[in-house]
């Protein structure tokens, strides 16, 4: 990933951007966003909350399943290769 700053003069940008070699013939991402927009974008009702506060947010078959799959993860890495 490639990220830069820049601060425009005027309302239109002429530039060139030199990408590594192996992003060469790929689809890439271009963002163009003001410095405020990410500051604000910043979710912060989530800070402070307790596990106990998440209760109830999964059902018992989403809990059963999230747990067989991290006992199964765990067995594919004990496991002799």
């Amino acid at each position: 990933m490639i990220q830069t700053i820049i601060t425009t003069q005027k309302s239109s940008l002429d530039f060139s951007l030199l990408v590594p070699d192996d992003y060469v013939g790929k689809q890439l991402h271009v963002l163009i966003y003001k410095e405020e927009e990410v500051s604000t974008a910043t979710p912060t009702n989530n800070l402070g909350k307790k596990p106990s506060d998440f209760f109830g947010t999964l059902t018992l078959e989403e809990g059963e399943k999230m747990h067989e799959y991290v006992a199964k993860s765990r067995r594919e890495w004990e496991r002799d290769i």
